[in-house]
């Protein structure tokens, strides 16, 4: 299979964004924590993942521009080396007791991050019609590498240097970036695919982000990650505060990271078989279960099963979205569309990051998930919505 080009690409793609994921998965886990050892104040402790998002969406439109010129290869290259500045940077906002370098380290990360994110959409541009919802959850299930050694890694990495606790972990952040840009050495994508990403070709943008379908892939996207992102912030925080150790949160992250991501060997063919729409909606009624389980209790075993339902749940909305998506532009406008959304679903992980500690400080674990149910109720109502425009459309044509 691998003699494959299409295969080989996809293979690459699915390895880099393990590489990727790891570097992500172990600032979720550490960066709040790193935060609250230096910050002034428990609202600003997850300043250094906050920071992480708001690197992504201050970059998603400058990554998308920039690949589109110089091509994917050479921007995934750019995003990886962002990830070795920021690792050495945020070691030393640590050695420095300054909260705000270590936040720029992250911002770094998150710039990274940025670029990342197209992982996914290359590996739709690469393969087929009948592989590319597979090729999708293929890339996707790179995150299974990063929920094995992602939280291991950083739990390692944070009394490595004994009073300068999580140096370490972010040291390991530089080489892992440095591993993936040499992964990524290896990446060709065709020119037939490089050429046609232009932002100036195609529709304007509004015309694009108003159709019925992109708009409800766009909200698929910003629910899933949102509400994941907000779940996955608080809880190293809340467990915290419920007196669990490291060892403990670690693991509770890294059964959430594999709910997360070892769904997507087989996601592709779930929307295959069912259609996107029902996957999504699976998608909201696990995040429902989540909610139920977070309010069970503060043990090891409700955050550990919340948070799983919390990385499925994530999985199926975020796949199936996405594979919603890529089916709402032409190969000449998926530079802006694909900008658009990701740029709008870090924004939203931004306020959402940014937002956990407060939240928690204010109102409570319990209270901040039982507020999540209005939006999943909107969410809903808008897969609804669009099942009923497209059986409408079907009936009048």
């Amino acid at each position: 299979m691998l003699k494959n080009s299409m295969h080989r690409q996809v293979l690459i793609l699915a390895s880099s964004q393990s590489l990727f994921q790891t570097v992500s998965v172990m600032i979720m886990t550490i960066g709040g924590l790193a935060g609250a050892n230096i910050a002034d104040s428990p609202t600003l402790a997850t300043l250094p993942i906050a920071a992480m998002f708001l690197g992504t969406a201050t970059m998603m439109f400058p990554a998308s521009m920039w690949m589109s010129h110089v091509g994917r290869r050479n921007g995934f290259l750019c995003g990886a080396l962002l990830g070795v500045l920021g690792g050495i940077i945020a070691s030393i906002g640590i050695f420095y007791n300054s909260l705000y370098l270590l936040a720029f380290g992250t911002f770094c990360v998150g710039a990274y991050q940025s670029f990342a994110q197209f992982y996914r959409f290359a590996a739709s541009e690469v393969a087929d019609e009948a592989f590319r919802s597979k090729a999708i959850s293929f890339v996707m299930a790179g995150g299974v590498v990063a929920a094995l050694i992602g939280p291991t890694l950083a739990r390692i990495g944070g009394p490595v240097f004994n009073h300068l606790e999580y140096v370490g972990s972010f040291l390991i952040i530089t080489i892992i970036s440095l591993l993936a840009m040499g992964i990524i050495s290896s990446l060709k994508i065709p020119d037939s695919v490089e050429v046609k990403s232009n932002f100036g070709a195609g529709r304007p943008w509004y015309e694009i982000v108003i159709q019925p379908t992109y708009l409800v892939a766009l909200f698929g996207s910003v629910t899933g990650y949102g509400i994941m992102i907000l779940g996955m912030t608080a809880t190293p925080i809340a467990m915290r505060h419920a007196h669990h150790e490291l060892g403990t949160i670690t693991t509770v992250i890294q059964l959430h990271v594999l709910g997360m991501f070892l769904p997507s060997f087989f996601t592709g063919n779930l929307i295959a078989r069912f259609g996107v729409l029902k996957i999504m909606f699976s998608g909201i009624l696990l995040f429902a279960c989540y909610i139920a389980f977070a309010l069970s209790g503060l043990q090891f075993h409700s955050f550990a099963i919340s948070l799983i339902l919390l990385g499925v749940g994530w999985n199926f909305l975020f796949i199936g979205s996405t594979s919603l998506l890529t089916g709402t532009y032409t190969q000449e406008e998926k530079a802006k569309a694909q900008a658009i959304n990701d740029m709008t679903v870090f924004i939203v992980g931004l306020i959402c990051s940014f937002s956990a500690g407060a939240l928690l400080d204010i109102i409570g674990w319990k209270t901040m998930n039982i507020a999540l149910f209005p939006w999943l109720c909107l969410s809903t109502f808008s897969l609804f919505w669009l099942n009923y425009k497209t059986k409408k459309k079907e009936i009048l044509t």
